[in-house]
């Protein structure tokens, strides 16, 4: 995956990857580009994908310039790409999976504020369930460093429908709230940093690997990463003259 873009701003980076949670392991490059051209394939419509809040973000750009940012996401390590038989998915890595459930979390803490705006009572908060845990508990952390009582009704509306571990974590919400707990400062100053740090990416680089035959040292070069990563192969166990020798024997 070699891009040419230089460098995506904080907002690109942030609506790439809520486009990418659409179809995580479910479609590749060129699905997550037309999410973000805004295009109105009917395969798109009828999964229902123009529902996605970054939907048409890059409705300007050509369909080859947003997969150039998307391949920027890759090589900068917030996207991956893994094989599902011989289709390649796109997939979060570690960094790019810390920066969208915050996000999410906060996604959904401005719903629950558009509904309390509403005066809309008793939501069906059964959509929560079966989400990924560590967002949800992230979610959970946000609501009780708000401090705000308001979303307590909707607290106990969700602990009615989640599982046993989840409702633990609601009640000790709702019990934060109603005694006025005071906001650990520190845990959210540092959970802001590490999403910033995340934001500045991973700049692709030379791997140093050791063979598996020789022991030697080998380069993995950016180039053969790249190449390897397109193709769903595994980094190589052996360095290049190994190989050779390998090839051979099998003459």
């Amino acid at each position: 995956m070699t891009s040419t873009i230089k460098q995506l701003s904080e907002a690109e980076i942030r609506a790439i990857l809520r486009a990418a949670d659409e179809i995580i392991a479910q479609g590749g490059r060129t699905l997550l580009a037309k999410i973000l051209k805004g295009s109105r394939e009917k395969k798109i419509l009828e999964i229902g994908l123009d529902g996605c809040p970054t939907y048409g973000w890059f409705r300007s750009d050509k369909l080859d310039e947003i997969k150039l940012k998307i391949d920027w996401m890759i090589d900068f390590d917030f996207l991956d790409i893994q094989y599902s038989g011989k289709l390649p998915m796109i997939i979060f890595t570690e960094r790019g999976w810390e920066i969208e459930r915050d996000q999410l979390a906060d996604e959904i803490l401005e719903e629950w504020n558009q509904w309390l705006a509403d005066d809309k009572e008793s939501p069906d908060m059964s959509y929560l369930k079966d989400r990924n845990r560590k967002m949800i508990f992230l979610l959970l952390d946000k609501i009780k460093e708000t401090g705000n009582r308001k979303y307590i009704p909707y607290l106990k509306e969700w602990a009615k429908v989640d599982y046993k571990k989840v409702r633990a974590e609601i009640q000790s919400t709702i019990k934060s709230l109603e005694s006025n707990e005071p906001i650990d400062q520190q845990s959210v100053s540092e959970r802001k940093k590490s999403i910033q740090e995340a934001l500045k990416g991973l700049a692709p680089q030379d791997l140093l690997l050791k063979c598996w035959e020789c022991g030697d040292r080998f380069t993995f070069t950016i180039g053969e990463q790249q190449f390897y990563k397109q193709k769903g192969f595994v980094h190589p166990k052996r360095c290049e003259p190994c190989r050779g020798k390998k090839y051979l024997d099998y003459m």
